[in-house]
């Protein structure tokens, strides 16, 4: 049976009031993604060094690949959505865009989820979010023009 997704765009004050904090990330731990593997990122998504800088938050009930031990984070969700799920447009939007989302289902896990090292299937990853407020839609047109630039 395949689950109905329902994700909305919201208001600044109504993302603040339902999931500013960390702790209101499902899972037993909650963590930030490292910069080294934020910086990976961004080569994924053909961005300029430096460009992301908002923490990039995961939530889970482990926090290692099983297999390889690799701290799971949004490198491994950003590499799993890429060309399968989403473009890599739709990607930077997400992280750096001012439009925020939630998402009212709470998963027991991400689908389709791989470690970045082993591809190992990732079971255990339950939410992620950023906080990056301070982009502004010309700074993201900008890094949209780059990537599209960087095929």
């Amino acid at each position: 049976m395949t689950t109905k997704r329902f994700t909305y765009p919201v208001s600044d004050e109504k993302f603040r009031q339902i999931y500013d904090s960390p702790a209101s990330l499902p899972g037993r731990h909650k963590w930030v993604t490292p910069d080294s593997d934020v910086r990976e990122i961004e080569k994924l998504l053909a961005m300029p060094p430096n460009t992301i800088g908002a923490p990039l938050w995961v939530s889970g009930d482990r926090k290692r690949c099983p297999k390889c031990r690799r701290e799971t984070n949004w490198l491994d969700i950003v590499a799993s959505a890429l060309g399968a799920v989403h473009s890599r447009e739709m990607v930077a939007q997400v992280i750096l865009g001012s439009q925020k989302f939630v998402n009212t289902e709470a998963p027991r896990a991400i689908a389709g989820l791989h470690c970045f090292r082993c591809k190992t299937a990732i079971d255990n990853l339950r939410s992620f979010k950023c906080h990056n407020w301070a982009y502004a839609k010309p700074a993201l047109l900008k890094v949209l023009r780059q990537m599209e630039a960087n095929p």
